[in-house]
C-alpha cells in the first residue's frame, strides 16, 4: 500500500511537473456547457473539496473533459455501467482518524491520508442519463458586469477602491485596491483579480487569522499567494464564471516552485487553507450550494 508520505509526494510531483510546463493546475478551463458551479462533483453530486478539486481539474484540463462528475470503478459497476478498457483513473485522497485499539480517548485520534483513484464519467459507458449534462449554448457576447458576482462581492463587505495601477490588499487598512476597470482586459479578468484579493482578505486576522506578513520573495509570501490564487478559483467556479491567471506569472511560479520542492505538504496545506478562505466567503453568496 502506498504510504501517506508516497501520496504526497506524487500529488506534489505531479503539480511541479504542470508549473515546469506553464500550466496553473488549479485553472479549470471553460468549454463546453454553460453550469452553475465548475467544481468537481463525487457521484453521490456531494462536491469534492481541497486538493481534490486541484487534482481533478488537472486530470479533466489534461484530458479535455467537459463532464465534471467522478467516481471509483465500484461505484460505476453498482450503477451497472463499466470503465472503459485502458482508461487510466485520477488519484484524489481521503482524509481521516482512527482510534488505536489500546487508545480509547478521542484526543489520541491519529489522522490519515488514503489515496484512491476515480474517473471521470466521459470514461464510462452505460451510465444513467442524469450523469450526462445537456449541451448549453456558449454566450457569444462578453458581458462587462456580471451581477450575480456583483452581488456576492457587495455582500462580503470588503472594502474595494477602483482606480491607479495595482491591485493588492492592504492588511493594516484592511482595504482592497483595484485598477479601473477600463484597464482590464475582459469582466474574467476584472473578477478574477478581484476575487484574487478578496481572497487575501479573507485573510485578516480578524477573519481567518493567516500569517499575511511575508514580504515578496518570501516563503510565507510564496504560500499566500498560492492559497490566494487557488481560492480565487475556487470561488470563480462556485460562482460560475471563468477563473483567468494574474500576468505576472513567471516571478509567482518561480517561488511557488521553491516553496513545493522544499516541503512536499505545501500544495495539500495551500489547498487545505485555500478551501476554508473559499467556505468562508461562500456564507456571502445565495447563489451557490
Amino acid at each position: 500500500m502506498q504510504s501517506v508520505k508516497d501520496t504526497y509526494q506524487r500529488i506534489t510531483d505531479t503539480i511541479i511537473q504542470q508549473l515546469e510546463a506553464g500550466t496553473k493546475p488549479w485553472i479549470r478551463p471553460w468549454r463546453g456547457n454553460v453550469r452553475r458551479s465548475a467544481t468537481p462533483l463525487r457521484a453521490s453530486g456531494e462536491a469534492y473539496r481541497g486538493i481534490n478539486v486541484v487534482m481533478l481539474w488537472l486530470s479533466g484540463q489534461l484530458a479535455g473533459y467537459d463532464e465534471n462528475t467522478w467516481m471509483t470503478y465500484r461505484q460505476a459497476q453498482e450503477l451497472g455501467a463499466q470503465v472503459r478498457k485502458g482508461e487510466q483513473g485520477t488519484l484524489v485522497v481521503k482524509y481521516g482518524t482512527f482510534t488505536p485499539k489500546d487508545q480509547e480517548a478521542d484526543d489520541r485520534a491519529v489522522p490519515y491520508l488514503k489515496g484512491y483513484a476515480v474517473f471521470n464519467v466521459e470514461q464510462i459507458d452505460n451510465l444513467p442519463d442524469r450523469f450526462k449534462s445537456p449541451a448549453d449554448d456558449v454566450p457569444m457576447d462578453a458581458v462587462p458586469v456580471l451581477e450575480n458576482v456583483e452581488s456576492f462581492i457587495d455582500r462580503t463587505g470588503a472594502k474595494i477602491t477602483y482606480g491607479g495601477k495595482q491591485a493588492c490588499y492592504r492588511p493594516g487598512l484592511d482595504d482592497i485596491l483595484i485598477p479601473d476597470r477600463g484597464r482590464f482586459l475582459s469582466e474574467i479578468h476584472l473578477y478574477s483579480t478581484v476575487l484574487h484579493e478578496i481572497s487575501h482578505w479573507s485573510g485578516a486576522k480578524a477573519r481567518l487569522g493567516r500569517d499575511l506578513s511575508g514580504r515578496f520573495g518570501s516563503e510565507a509570501y510564496a504560500m499566500e499567494e498560492l492559497v490566494a490564487e487557488i481560492s480565487a478559483a475556487f470561488v470563480c467556479a462556485d460562482l460560475g464564471i471563468e477563473h483567468d491567471p494574474r500576468d505576472n506569472t513567471a516571478t509567482y511560479v518561480e517561488n511557488w516552485l521553491k516553496v513545493l520542492k522544499q516541503d512536499s505538504r505545501a500544495v495539500i496545506t495551500a489547498a487545505a487553507k485555500a478551501q476554508a478562505a473559499a467556505d468562508y466567503l461562500r456564507q456571502f453568496s445565495s447563489s451557490t450550494g
